[in-house]
């Protein structure tokens, strides 16, 4: 399948908490499109979107004595950023969420000039808004701000999980913690137009769920299959199978 003249790539995006599988069902989600014949880009949010990296590693590691790295079962870090909350902490993250949304506003505007079919968003704004406190209302105003200045991708999904599973398979933050995020996320989901949120089930159970969503979406928005629902399902339970276009870097 290649997508129609003059047409702009669609745009997918990931989010959840730390450990609810996003980087395996992003993994199995592109390869199984690009065995469907379509040239896949992924956008690491943390990489390639947001701003002032160098500051934020500085401050979580220098004022909070945060572990680098990345957790794993077996060998777990101490991470303390995201999970420091105070008033003061919440000011930055005001400052610096607005200016990784107009960054993230800028990169979905090139992301349709960009020669492909389709943009995979490792992450999205919502991962951040997930870590302010939703029950204010002055930051439900300011949530409906970034949204408001973001455009939405095609697909949105919120991939939700067991905090205690989450935490088994990437052990970073505290438990307390990931069952907080969790509730934001889901409350930052009601807030979000369009967005798919994803129970908590097993890997190959969340791929089927993913494929049917996107299948169907992708065929009304393109006016043609990605391939029936249950071969673009195996695809992705099994997407080191062949490949028919180039990966796009």
């Amino acid at each position: 399948m290649r997508t129609r003249p003059g047409g702009c790539p669609d745009s997918i995006a990931f989010s959840g908490v730390d450990g609810a599988g996003k980087s395996t069902q992003i993994q199995a989600l592109s390869g199984a499109l690009r065995q469907a014949g379509l040239r896949v880009r992924v956008i690491p949010f943390w990489d390639e979107v947001a701003r002032l990296r160098n500051f934020r590693e500085a401050a979580a590691s220098g004022l909070f004595k945060s572990e680098k790295g990345v957790g794993a079962p077996g060998a777990p870090v101490n991470r303390r950023d995201k999970n420091v909350r105070s008033g003061g902490m919440t000011l930055v993250r005001l400052f610096l969420y607005l200016v990784d949304a107009l960054s993230l506003r800028s990169t979905m505007r090139k992301s349709k000039r960009m020669d492909c079919d389709i943009v995979i968003f490792d992450r999205f704004i919502y991962d951040e808004l997930a870590n302010l406190n939703l029950q204010s209302p002055a930051i439900r105003a300011y949530v409906r701000l970034i949204l408001a200045l973001v455009p939405q991708p095609r697909i949105g999904f919120l991939l939700d999980a067991d905090p205690v599973q989450a935490r088994a398979r990437k052990p970073e933050y505290p438990l307390d913690f990931l069952y907080l995020n969790r509730n934001s996320y889901l409350a930052l989901s009601r807030l979000v137009p369009g967005i798919t949120v994803i129970d908590p089930m097993p890997a190959d159970s969340v791929s089927r769920e993913i494929a049917r969503h996107v299948n169907a979406n992708l065929s009304a928005q393109r006016g043609c299959k990605l391939g029936s629902s249950r071969n673009f399902s195996r695809a992705m339970e099994d997407p080191a199978g062949p490949r028919t276009r180039s990966v796009v870097p």
